[in-house]
């Protein structure tokens, strides 16, 4: 039983993740242990368990955070546009996916591994502000293009989300992986988020 008021524990639980999220700035997900957020915390790694009984629990937390700051930018869209034409509506979602590079960061790891080492009630919890976004994103197209029909609408989510995964890696390319693929002979076109993200949308809205 975690001892302390609501907002304190809130506190603590945020603290640890501002840990996590300051370390995955030049750490990989390999490298961070709950002995390294120990570190950058004000309290000792084993009052860390207190909140977080695994690494992969830390991280859903902060990828949880993410979507949640996605979901504020979605409803932004929804919120401050009256009429938007597709168009605009691929400019405005790509625009809010250049804003959370870290959200991409995080899709690109193994989230499988990530789920599986986390308690039901934390997965829960994410899948909430995960599920928020697909709604948002359905929220966008009604209002937006009420034209598209259901199945249209359906397949959109379906087949973006997915893309999601893969655009951090197209779009965060060291100097090493370039030197790489130009000894491999490969010719690359290197593009930002926003690029990538508004080619996919502008080709499933049919811009």
């Amino acid at each position: 039983m975690i001892k302390g008021t609501p907002e304190l524990i809130a506190e603590r639980r945020e603290e640890i993740v501002n840990a996590c999220e300051q370390l995955y700035q030049t750490m990989g997900f390999k490298e961070i242990t709950l002995k390294e957020i120990g570190k950058v915390t004000s309290f000792s790694r084993p009052t860390i368990y207190n909140y977080f009984q695994t690494r992969e629990e830390i991280f859903l937390a902060l990828f949880e955070r993410e979507y949640d700051r996605w979901n504020e930018e979605l409803e932004t869209i929804i919120e401050e546009n009256e009429r938007l034409t597709r168009r605009q509506v691929a400019e405005k979602i790509a625009h809010s996916l250049e804003n959370r590079e870290q959200l991409l960061k995080l899709l690109s790891m193994n989230n499988y591994d990530m789920e599986a080492n986390s308690r039901q009630e934390l997965l829960t919890s994410f899948k909430t502000a995960y599920g928020k976004s697909m709604r948002n994103m359905g929220s966008i197209l009604d209002k937006f293009c009420p034209e598209m029909s259901a199945d249209d609408k359906q397949t959109f989510i379906y087949v973006f989300y997915p893309f999601m995964f893969g655009i951090y890696p197209y779009s965060a390319v060291t100097d090493k992986q370039k030197e790489a693929m130009k000894e491999a002979g490969v010719d690359y076109a290197y593009q930002s988020v926003y690029e990538i993200s508004f080619r996919c949308l502008a080709k499933l809205l049919g811009v």
